[in-house]
């Protein structure tokens, strides 16, 4: 066995959608969803991964950074790559310069159904605000947090139908006082990925070497990442 993947519980459905095109057979280890705005959490939640995995050359990280949540991770054995990508949601536009040419057009909270399923979000931020302090207080709060955004995007990854759950990002872009918009995703840093294309929209980590600062500065690669 050559490469195994580990990947968050959140982009599964993206995910499956390009192993099953692929047909991809080699196995994919899923971190439990929910830890993404806690970098060292999640950070150990994949070393405690990488040090279970034995007798393979790769160890393909299905994330973005995520507020340098690779940081540190180290195998004595085999290679760890992983995208060249900020977060997922610059993995489902296509790069980081995808992400930011969408944010020049209207600085935008970004949804996808599995992040608004499996994270902490704006929605459960709001929705935890009203239970707490109940709704005045609650949408002051989020008129505070949300005072530069401008739009609420979903992110069209075609992995699920997105019928029934543009009506429910409808209503929270109602609720938080946003503009509503559907922008077109990008799988193909996934694609390559998971076909072994590990060019210069991925950073690769030799056997025994750590993820360092360096490895998480974003400035060069074919993604057009500035």
């Amino acid at each position: 066995m050559k490469t195994v993947a580990i990947a968050c519980n959140t982009l599964k459905d993206e995910i499956t959608l390009v192993t099953d095109e692929l047909k991809v057979n080699y196995p994919i280890v899923w971190i439990k969803s929910g830890q993404h705005q806690a970098p060292q959490k999640l950070n150990k939640a994949i070393q405690n991964e990488i040090d279970r995995i034995g007798n393979v050359e790769n160890i393909l990280l299905l994330f973005g950074s995520c507020g340098n949540s690779l940081y540190g991770l180290k195998s004595e054995e085999a290679r760890i790559i992983f995208p060249r990508v900020d977060d997922c949601i610059s993995l489902f536009l296509g790069g980081n310069h995808r992400r930011k040419e969408w944010d020049r057009k209207a600085h935008s909270y970004y949804l996808t159904k599995g992040y608004l399923e499996n994270e902490s979000n704006i929605w459960t931020d709001f929705t935890y605000s009203m239970a707490k302090f109940g709704e005045e207080k609650a949408r002051k709060i989020m008129k505070i947090i949300l005072k530069n955004y401008e739009k609420l995007r979903v992110v069209e990854t075609g992995a699920y139908q997105l019928d029934e759950f543009v009506v429910k990002t409808k209503d929270i872009a109602a609720q938080l006082g946003l503009d509503h918009e559907v922008v077109k995703g990008s799988l193909h840093i996934l694609y390559k990925a998971l076909r072994g294309e590990w060019d210069d929209d991925f950073v690769i980590i030799q056997p025994g070497e750590a993820v360092d600062y360096p490895h998480l500065l974003f400035s060069f690669g074919s993604n057009g990442v500035q």
